[in-house]
């Protein structure tokens, strides 16, 4: 893709995304329904070279299937690294196939994927990930609103392209984020991410990226979010972040707010050098065991509070976190 064309790209359409995203309507799930459900994968991108998928992406997979058939989910965030370990060559990349559609085959995983790009995404054609995707992966970055059913409450999830706002990494190399590629754009989506969060009247208001806030495995807290984005997400009192980029599960939790760690689409470690990089108390859950083949977050969100419930690709819950909604009156 012409470098020339990406950043005409970037740079032409905030302005059509400034608006008011519009509710989204859920497919009808029986009539007694008064809950929004849905999965958090990260980090599910199988190989570049055949079979194309993992172990643990099959694995996760199925579980994923059998978790939104019993449990419910009316769509999936899916937070990056999409395709390692260098995204998609274009529109037509034979990886689409062989690594998402070939994979997550089940009825009930026949449901809106949401979208976010990772380093390993950007290191690839982002833009043909968004043209392959259509409406459900509209831009890099972008707001979804949702009505939970039968209530008068509000859902609204903001999608960040992290790796626009604080630059590439290199697994290999260096754990933190460079310097964005272009300080102008970076600089744009934070403007746009503060005046989404300022407006916001949700009663949940979720924010999903790529790149963790807080994490005790691999990467580690993330130096740019904790400088931008943490304090937005505790001015504007956020109920949670969502993200991968460690490869395994965490949930973190600070002033009131859920920090969920979901990067076990994929690989499994369980690297904890970074513990002493997050203050003591802040972690509640963590789990990097190989064993258990992966996994992944369903979360439900009902009038009274958000369910974070963590799963393993073996079948079992591992660990439950209970979120208030918003008391923006405090």
């Amino acid at each position: 893709m012409d470098s020339l064309l990406v950043l005409m790209f970037l740079t032409a359409l905030p302005g059509v995304l400034s608006f008011q995203s519009p509710f989204i309507d859920l497919e009808p799930q029986g009539s007694n329904r008064s809950s929004i459900r849905f999965l958090v994968l990260g980090d599910w991108g199988g190989l570049p070279y055949p079979p194309y998928v993992t172990p643990i992406e099959k694995a996760t997979a199925r579980m994923m299937a059998k978790s939104a058939s019993q449990m419910g989910a009316d769509f999936i965030l899916a937070v990056g690294d999409n395709f390692y370990y260098k995204g998609v060559r274009d529109v037509n990349d034979p990886r689409f196939q062989v690594t998402f559609e070939d994979v997550y085959t089940q009825d009930s995983l026949n449901i809106p994927w949401y979208v976010v790009a990772g380093n390993h995404d950007h290191a690839g054609n982002v833009l043909a990930q968004i043209e392959y995707s259509q409406k459900n992966f509209p831009y890099y970055y972008y707001e979804l609103n949702f009505r939970i059913p039968k209530t008068d409450s509000t859902l609204t999830i903001i999608m960040l392209d992290t790796v626009l706002l604080c630059g590439n990494s290199d697994d290999f190399l260096d754990a933190q984020p460079r310097l964005p590629v272009s300080g102008v754009l970076a600089n744009r989506q934070l403007l746009w991410l503060q005046e989404r969060l300022a407006r916001s009247k949700a009663d949940y208001l979720l924010v999903a990226g790529h790149y963790p806030v807080w994490s005790i495995s691999e990467h580690g807290p993330t130096d740019c979010l904790l400088k931008k984005l943490r304090p937005m997400l505790k001015k504007y009192k956020a109920t949670a972040y969502l993200c991968g980029h460690d490869h395994n599960l965490q949930y973190l939790k600070e002033s009131g707010i859920g920090y969920v760690v979901s990067g076990a689409g994929n690989f499994m470690d369980p690297d904890v050098r970074h513990r002493n990089k997050v203050p003591r108390g802040y972690l509640k859950f963590f789990n990097g065991d190989a064993g258990t083949l992966g996994g992944f977050a369903h979360v439900e969100v009902d009038k009274q509070q958000m369910t974070v419930t963590f799963i393993q690709a073996r079948g079992t819950s591992l660990y439950r976190a209970v979120l208030k909604k918003r008391d923006l009156f405090l």
